[in-house]
């Protein structure tokens, strides 16, 4: 049997073509990041469908030139896209992008690395532990979540989402002494328990239930007036589940709740979760990037004695998305949670139990090179740096606290925490909710919103959230301009 014979024509792109189209790219993304981005509506104008309505029903049978693909990235995409790199965005938490991770991600699509593996690329795994140590130090984490000693150690996830739910499994693990995945929660039936503050993320409900442990053996637990975690609330509803023959498993504290940025006190919490053998995250997705400044650092009091922490750099570290840290005290309950062990993947290097695989550590086989986005940012920054711009953005966040405090119609909602404000407008929530959609309408700033529980019930409060890459004291300046006339307005035809 004869081989067939190569196509008449080679599709692939060749070396010169891939390194004049590349350049293309390059300068399209930079034009786009440093002068194109800041002149155009924050938010897409598109009607739904619209996008896919521009679209072929079907995929071309010859190929096309790749000057029309670059074509199209303006027809087509820009006019369905968020700006979140614009520096007037304010809106939900930043998406921080920078030239060196765009440039170490661009580097890692090169090489196409799997990761999966030790043996598939060691420096894929060894870069990788390297760089979450160096974090860890710069964040002045905890020994006990450094790889050397040991038995804890980091690793990148894809978001903070993921590393809740892979905790959320060991933790589950752990309080069943690994029947759950040998028979199958259905068999234990452990009656298992989950605990999160009524501020925390979503993600927490979302991880129950895909644990198989139930949204409703999710405890949202109340707050103080800060919005913090109440710990004695906790332990009375640790305590109550105990006497009913519950099995409290998981405790998620927060530090830097979505909604205000409430920093949940850790070791309060973590007195409670030691004395009952619970596991205790601690999710630090936003405000964790703060503590590489040492004048942020005491939102870690009581780190030491949490099984595992997170926090994502792509939110405010200037390394694009998606980049997520996570850290286990302990390596051995989340590996051996995960593992699965199939003859195609054995090999001498994981035998001779002398290295990581990262595969036991989340959700997928796969894993591309993540690190290397991380391992650019903080080398091309430095610590330094990376303090500089956090101090920055702080910064410009106390100055807009400024202005609102000096407005006769605008009230703070919330103390400020690092960089994120809650206000409302003082004529009542018609006129907060007028105010925040008249503000965003004309395209120039985008600022998103929230409800905060008050004595009387919930309030409608507006969230300006200050720390997108290139955002300026004259974008804060221009953003309360137009708050300030959206303000009078709303006055105005609240009549």
């Amino acid at each position: 049997m004869t081989c067939p014979p190569p196509p008449a024509t080679d599709h692939h792109m060749d070396a010169e073509s891939f390194r004049r189209h590349g350049h293309e790219v390059i300068d399209w993304i930079a034009d786009y990041l440093y002068g194109g981005v800041d002149d155009k509506p924050i938010m897409s104008r598109v009607a739904p469908g619209e996008i896919a309505g521009m679209l072929p029903e079907a995929p071309p049978t010859t190929g096309e030139s790749f000057d029309s693909i670059l074509a199209d990235l303006d027809r087509v995409i820009m006019p369905g896209l968020t700006h979140w790199q614009n520096p007037n965005w304010h809106g939900y938490f930043p998406a921080n992008t920078s030239g060196p991770s765009i440039l170490a991600d661009l580097v890692s699509s090169g090489l196409g690395v799997q990761g999966m593996l030790w043996s598939t690329s060691p420096a894929c795994t060894e870069i990788e532990t390297v760089v979450m140590d160096w974090m860890a130090k710069a964040l002045d984490l905890p020994e006990c979540f450094h790889s050397t000693p040991g038995p804890g150690c980091g690793v990148l996830q894809d978001t903070a989402s993921s590393a809740s739910f892979v905790t959320l499994l060991a933790a589950r693990e752990r309080a069943t002494e690994w029947r759950t995945n040998r028979e199958g929660l259905g068999e234990v039936n452990p009656k298992l328990v989950a605990y999160t503050s009524n501020q925390a993320h979503s993600s927490i409900a979302k991880a129950a239930k895909m644990a198989g442990m139930g949204e409703e053996n999710l405890r949202l637990v109340e707050v103080d007036e800060n919005y913090r975690m109440d710990p004695t609330a906790l332990r009375k509803m640790i305590e109550a589940d105990l006497a009913d023959g519950l099995v409290p498993c998981y405790v998620c504290a927060t530090i830097g709740t979505t909604s205000s940025v409430a920093i949940d006190p850790i070791q309060e919490i973590s007195e409670v979760t030691r004395e009952h053998g619970i596991w205790l995250h601690v999710d630090g997705a936003f405000a964790g990037s703060a503590a590489i400044c040492p004048e942020f650092r005491s939102m870690h009091d009581g780190l030491e004695h949490a099984d595992s922490y997170t926090f994502n750099p792509h939110k405010w570290l200037f390394t694009n998305f998606d980049c997520n840290c996570l850290w286990v005290r302990d390596r051995e309950p989340l590996v051996r949670t995960l593992t699965v062990m199939p003859e195609y993947l054995k090999n001498a290097a994981t035998e001779s139990g002398q290295v990581i695989d990262y595969r036991d550590w989340q959700v997928p086989l796969g894993r591309r090179f993540r690190s290397l986005k991380l391992w650019f940012v903080l080398r091309h920054y430095g610590l330094e740096g990376l303090q500089s711009l956090i101090r920055h953005h702080v910064a410009l966040t106390e100055s807009f606290e400024a202005m609102v405090n000096a407005h006769p119609l605008l009230e703070l909602s919330t103390p400020r925490n690092l960089t994120l404000l809650c206000f409302h407008h003082v004529d009542g929530d018609a006129a907060t909710e007028a105010m925040h959609h008249a503000a965003n309408a004309g395209g120039e700033v985008y600022l998103s919103h929230t409800k905060l529980a008050t004595e009387d019930g919930e309030r409608y409060v507006i969230r300006m959230s200050i720390g997108q890459s290139r955002v300026e004291s004259t974008h804060v300046e221009h953003a309360f301009e137009v708050l300030a006339a959206a303000a009078q307005e709303a006055r105005r035809s609240q009549g």
